[in-house]
């Protein structure tokens, strides 16, 4: 058997993915983040969650607002998603300084990022407080993809180069290994 050994305090689920979420507030304005800290929750309703640090200025905004969406990209922005995570909101404004894309949401305030192929807008359900983050649960209120991902009503995630975070880290994916349930059918 293998030697298992502590790791310390080091990220413990890995890899995780990497999303852009787009909030506004009537006061503050509009901010676009970086977040690694999100997943799904539940698919009926569909809900998903992001987590950030009372200290960022998107928590407030989110807080206030009630909304947020969240924004699947892929490797080719890669610079203007680390920037997004990088800087502040509060010293202008990230859209402009990434040159990413704000565009409208259909039912939610918040923005969508257009270089993202995958947009959800969620309207916040619940702020469950966690210790240094915050967990910013929200329903899918409605969902967006780029024409040319979809296929059958669904996205195609294999022709989408995405982005993870692991040990401090960018990653992309890519690779197709198999259709939930094959172990059942052989």
């Amino acid at each position: 058997m293998m030697e298992k050994v502590d790791f310390g305090k080091a990220q413990v689920f890995s890899p995780t993915p990497v999303v852009l979420v787009g909030c506004a507030h009537r006061k503050l304005g509009r901010n676009v983040l970086t977040i690694a800290w999100t997943g799904v929750d539940c698919s009926d309703p569909p809900v998903v969650h992001v987590s950030i640090r009372p200290s960022r200025h998107s928590h407030r905004m989110i807080k206030e607002s009630g909304c947020f969406t969240v924004n699947i990209p892929t490797r080719d922005i890669l610079r203007q998603v680390d920037l997004c995570g990088v800087v502040s909101g509060r010293d202008g404004d990230k859209f402009v300084r990434s040159g990413l894309t704000p565009l409208n949401a259909e039912i939610v305030e918040a923005p969508l990022v257009a270089e993202c192929p995958v947009n959800l807008e969620c309207r916040l359900l619940q702020i469950v407080q966690l210790g240094v983050h915050d967990m910013f649960i929200g329903e899918i209120v409605a969902r967006h993809a780029d024409a040319e991902v979809v296929s059958n009503g669904r996205v195609n995630f294999g022709a989408l180069p995405l982005v993870v975070y692991t040990n401090g880290e960018y990653w992309s994916l890519g690779e197709r290994l198999e259709a939930h349930g094959f172990s059942s059918k052989r």
